[in-house]
């Protein structure tokens, strides 16, 4: 079930500016916005949260010493509809 929906939201998403590898056992997909912008992740998950209406989640606030990358963490156990409307607001940034 979640597999079918992960590799909908990857198809979604395929030929954005994110960077991003299939992930397993779970029901997040992790993008890498590197290649769009350079601000920390929790800045730029509350910018689009606000700004595009898009929610994510900075990996950042799993650790203690975050690593410097530009990673988020976005759910896809959501219904296709929505998956869709999400990869929209991605291909635009």
């Amino acid at each position: 079930f979640y597999q079918e929906k992960r590799d909908f939201f990857c198809r979604a998403v395929a030929g954005s500016r994110f960077d991003f590898t299939a992930s397993e056992g779970t029901y997040f997909q992790l993008l890498d916005y590197g290649s769009i912008a350079q601000e920390p992740d929790v800045d730029i998950a509350r910018k689009w949260t606000i700004d595009e209406g898009i929610a994510s989640i900075p990996i950042s606030v799993f650790y203690q010493h975050p690593p410097e990358q530009h990673l988020l963490r976005f759910c896809f156990a959501k219904n296709e509809e929505t998956l869709e409307r999400a990869a929209e607001i991605l291909h635009r940034l």
